[in-house]
């Protein structure tokens, strides 16, 4: 890899807002279904799949499969410069009410999902799902 790489595939990353908006929920809410990152951002799931997707191409988010679900998390090993960004996004998103507002969100939806959910959980062979229309399809 050249030198200066890792920060390109970063920047890359963080020049879209929704990109940015997953970023932080996942830096503050931990690993999270795309059912829920969905819900949370309220965008379509089409939009949201396809951002999570080009995260984890450029390796900012690790995606783990836990029954039905398709759980997303920041990598667990994450390089200096990936860290230094992530504390900045974190810094930053305290000024905007969109990154308030996702927040909000996601405090209900951690709280309506309480201990089971599956998010946290590695190798789970079952989890407790959402009944609505947009879960069932995945």
């Amino acid at each position: 890899m050249q030198p200066g790489m890792d920060l390109i595939r970063i920047y890359s990353c963080l020049c879209d807002r929704t990109r940015l908006r997953l970023l932080h929920l996942l830096l503050r809410g931990g690993p999270l279904c795309v059912c829920h990152l969905e819900e949370i951002l309220r965008e379509p799931q089409v939009k949201v799949s396809k951002h999570l997707a080009y995260l984890r191409t450029h390796g900012l988010v690790e995606a783990e499969r836990c029954a039905n679900w398709m759980i997303y998390r920041l990598p667990e090993r994450r390089s200096p410069q990936l860290r230094a960004n992530l504390a900045c996004l974190q810094d930053c998103a305290r000024e905007e009410r969109v990154f308030r507002e996702d927040a909000a969100r996601l405090a209900k939806v951690r709280a309506h999902l309480g201990p089971q959910i599956p998010a946290g959980v590695r190798g789970a062979k079952t989890a407790n799902r959402r009944t609505d229309d947009r879960a069932a399809v995945r």
